[in-house]
């Protein structure tokens, strides 16, 4: 099996109706991923240890700490995996406000990020971009019907990006935000274009993860659950499309509902 090795073994009591049996349970494993920018250490992040290098990559541009692909001059992953150096023309404002501002987020597994505040000088997304709902709702069941970490542990988040031409790009871990910058990591590092694509992400729809989408110009993006205040409102203020509880063939369409084509 592909992902076992990011899979721990514990013994339980499982109680059922009052009786207890021993039994032997699945868990994931959990790692501290160190990220070395231009030789400096740069932050530690909780994760499952897999996708480093797509991690760095998607951390790294979705706090516009590196604004593209072709700024990165070499990525390495140390043999351990938990160590991952990046050397890269940096946009050094955006490095000190992520150390300047370090704001945990609500994500699973306590992220951190520098562009939490809401203010960020993004261009408005005008593509005209357009996808059926019943597309969304078939690649929703694919979204959760493949989830291999999660039907083994019930313990991860995953994200997934849709492209035009029906590519999809997923990834797994612990921490939503961190499913969702190994997502785009993939992509950038495939020179994949995210700018005609949609995001599905687990779990609810708080700012930071529509930040994510705001930074990557990914016009929509999908979840089984619901959105917070903020996150509508930075979907609205920056022209995405948010969609939550697509369930079946129902889903709700907060903003930007042009892109929805009915």
């Amino acid at each position: 099996m592909e992902n076992a090795k990011y899979l721990k073994t514990v013994v339980i009591d499982k109680l059922i109706e009052n009786e207890a049996t021993e039994v032997e349970d699945v868990t994931i494993d959990e790692s501290r991923l160190n990220l070395y920018l231009n030789g400096e250490k740069t932050i530690s992040m909780m994760c499952i240890p897999k996708d480093q290098d797509a991690h760095a990559v998607g951390f790294l541009m979705s706090e516009n700490v590196i604004t593209s692909i072709d700024d990165i001059e070499e990525l390495k992953v140390s043999e351990d995996g938990l160590r991952v150096d990046v050397k890269a023309s940096i946009n050094e404002d955006s490095l000190q406000n992520l150390y300047k501002e370090k704001t945990l987020t609500s994500g699973c597994g306590g992220g951190v990020t520098g562009t939490a505040d809401g203010n960020l000088e993004i261009p408005f997304n005008q593509t005209s971009f357009k996808i059926k709902p019943e597309t969304i709702s078939s690649e929703v069941k694919i979204f959760y019907r493949e989830s291999e970490l999660y039907n083994l542990t019930g313990c991860v988040h995953k994200a997934m990006i849709y492209l035009l031409d029906g590519t999809t790009v997923t990834a797994e871990d612990i921490g939503r935000h961190n499913a969702i910058d190994k997502a785009i990591g993939k992509c950038k590092l495939q020179g994949l274009d995210t700018t005609k694509s949609v995001l599905f992400v687990s779990g609810r729809l708080s700012s930071e993860m529509v930040t994510k989408a705001v930074m990557h110009r990914i016009p929509v993006i999908v979840s089984r659950t619901a959105p917070t205040y903020l996150g509508v409102q930075t979907a609205h203020k920056h022209g995405i499309t948010m969609i939550g509880f697509a369930r079946g063939r129902k889903m709700n369409l907060y903003t930007h509902q042009g892109r929805i084509d009915v």
